[in-house]
């Protein structure tokens, strides 16, 4: 391992807040029992957050923002791992309150590590990364609340996404019917070949409607809350299940009993942070499996550095970013 290495680093005073590449050393990581090489690393929502002032995911300045991470094992205190061993890295505190993979060089807790799984790569891996871990983890959950292709159709909203691309594709491969909504007109074709055989707009699945409408999906991804929850509560048939993943249009939703005690309908938490190792290996196995995506490629967006991480971080808040975008430290 070289004396210094570079990392891109978020740091914020009284009278300031910067974010840019900054030379590091072994000295400046966490505590962990593993220390990794990243390989790649991916940007998620949660990173655009983490590198602007005013995102409340960071609590302690400086720090290294990442939640995603994959590489090469360099030396490790856990026998579990030994060098050059190829491993996986996400969600517990890693890129919110432990240095992430926005970095050369991680150190991480054991109990936070993955073993790559043997149909992965590293660039797989991280194309899926939090993203499809946590499409993985809703489809689980759906499945186990009884979901199956001969009930219905899926729908999964704000589908361009990294979590809406990868469930589209894995639940496609699975054999299910699966419809998608975006705001975005342009990215009809992208949709489709990724398996959606019906796109909704937003406007559609925003619009208010009657306490229960008419029953169209057997269970939906949610990843938009606000008025886009309220409506899949209304339009889940008999039975069905909605896993909600996430608040990009709002925090806030407003529904009737009605649905729950009449249809008995499963609103489903989706929480990929704390999900119990056993269940997290599991889920990683089906990822390099059943649930790879058969164009998983095609969801990566761009490679980037750290040099362009400013300028990435700004278009992941703003909704301009379609699947995934990969960072090569």
């Amino acid at each position: 391992m070289a004396e210094s290495f570079r990392a891109f680093v978020v740091n914020k005073t009284e009278d300031a807040f910067e974010a840019g590449v900054k030379e590091l050393t072994r000295e400046n990581l966490p505590d962990g029992e593993v220390l990794i090489r990243v390989v790649y690393s991916g940007l998620n929502y949660k990173d655009g957050l983490a590198s602007t002032p005013n995102g409340q995911v960071v609590r302690k300045y400086p720090f290294v923002p990442g939640i995603d991470l994959a590489g090469r094992v360099v030396e490790s205190t856990d026998k579990k791992f030994r060098e050059n061993d190829e491993v996986i890295v996400t969600s517990y505190g890693l890129g919110v309150s432990h240095y992430g993979g926005f970095s050369e060089y991680a150190r991480v807790p054991a109990a936070w590590v993955v073993p790559l799984p043997r149909s992965l790569s590293l660039r797989e891996a991280m194309t899926l990364g939090t993203a499809g871990f946590t499409a993985a983890l809703a489809i689980h959950k759906l499945e186990v609340n009884g979901l199956k292709p001969e009930n219905g159709p899926v729908l999964i909203t704000g589908a361009t996404g990294g979590v809406g691309s990868h469930a589209i594709s894995m639940l496609s491969n699975l054999g299910y019917t699966v419809a998608a909504s975006t705001g975005k007109e342009t990215e009809h074709d992208y949709l489709r070949g990724l398996g959606a055989s019906e796109i909704l707009s937003r406007e559609e699945v925003s619009a208010e409607g009657k306490p229960l409408d008419k029953e169209r999906w057997a269970g939906s991804v949610d990843a938009v809350g606000g008025n886009t929850l309220a409506y899949l509560t209304r339009t889940t048939k008999y039975g069905g299940s909605i896993a909600s993943i996430g608040n990009t249009g709002g925090p806030k939703f407003t529904a009737t009993v009605f649905p729950f005690i009449l249809r008995g309908i499963n609103l489903l938490g989706i929480d990929s942070v704390a999900c119990p190792m056993d269940l997290r290996l599991n889920l990683w196995n089906r990822l390099a499996n059943d649930l790879k995506p058969k164009n998983l490629a095609w969801t990566v967006e761009r490679e980037i550095g750290l040099d362009d991480l400013p300028e990435a971080t700004g278009q992941i808040l703003a909704g301009k970013v379609r699947g995934r975008l990969l960072i090569k430290p």
